[in-house]
């Protein structure tokens, strides 16, 4: 069998999330299997590095996928790109070791959040960011953030449904930066809960604003109860920036 691996771009404003759904409803998962599989005329089932949400987007996802036929890696990136809706971009295609999994061998993931922080609506970026209108307080957000840095249960911090895996998950840095009216949040973890990012960054939203204190982030996580960490932030400001492995 070849295994390739596939670098991925993609807007995620119209889909259901990158996960194929059962009844293959209107995913990226599913839009880059119909189209391998035309190709290549063979059911292909790919492996994403992550499973995004409804509306969140991704400027590095990895993917992959086995097939028994040598292929191009050049050819097979042109016919993605020829065939799949133009908010899906395949940035690259190479071949890679038969045992790689996109999701299993992933060393850590970074998720970027934007935020808009102005009076006024940003026309072009509206779908790019989350609109905040009152003025957020970069340094409490920083100081908020170290709350979050090492390994913790994130139980408070996620939608996790399933009871069978574990909620504890390690953050090994949060970037926080202001530019141009932008707020930047770069979040770098060894993995991520359901909703687990948007959360997190929520809680830091409500910080910054004063709604709460510094302190409650440590408190919510302690008391590993889902529903206490404030408001979940929109998911059209998330994106899966980087995976390394």
């Amino acid at each position: 069998m070849y295994n390739y691996k596939l670098t991925v771009q993609y807007d995620g404003s119209r889909y259901k999330g990158w996960q194929r759904l059962g009844n293959g409803e209107n995913t990226i998962q599913d839009k880059i299997e119909q189209v391998l599989s035309k190709m290549l005329g063979q059911e292909i089932e790919i492996v994403g590095s992550s499973r995004t949400d409804a509306g969140v987007h991704a400027l590095g996802q990895i993917a992959n996928f086995k097939t028994d036929q040598l292929l191009e890696p050049q050819e097979v990136k042109a016919y993605l790109n020829h065939y799949l809706p133009e908010d899906i971009s395949i940035i690259e295609v190479t071949m890679v070791n038969e045992n790689f999994h996109a999701r299993y061998l992933c060393k850590d993931k970074t998720y970027l959040y934007k935020i808009w922080n102005k009076e006024y609506s940003h026309p072009f970026f509206r779908k790019y960011s989350m609109h905040v209108k009152g003025i957020l307080d970069i340094e409490k957000m920083k100081a908020a953030s170290r709350h979050f840095i090492g390994k913790h249960d994130f139980t408070a911090f996620s939608n996790a449904k399933s009871k069978k895996k574990s909620t504890i998950r390690e953050i090994y840095n949060i970037d926080i930066k202001e530019e141009e009216g932008f707020i930047e949040l770069r979040i770098r973890g060894d993995g991520f809960l359901y909703n687990m990012v948007r959360w997190m960054v929520g809680a830091l939203i409500e910080v910054g604003l004063g709604k709460k204190e510094s302190s409650v982030i440590a408190l919510t996580m302690d008391a590993k109860e889902r529903g206490k960490a404030g408001d979940l932030a929109e998911p059209g400001g998330l994106f899966l920036e980087k995976v390394t492995y």
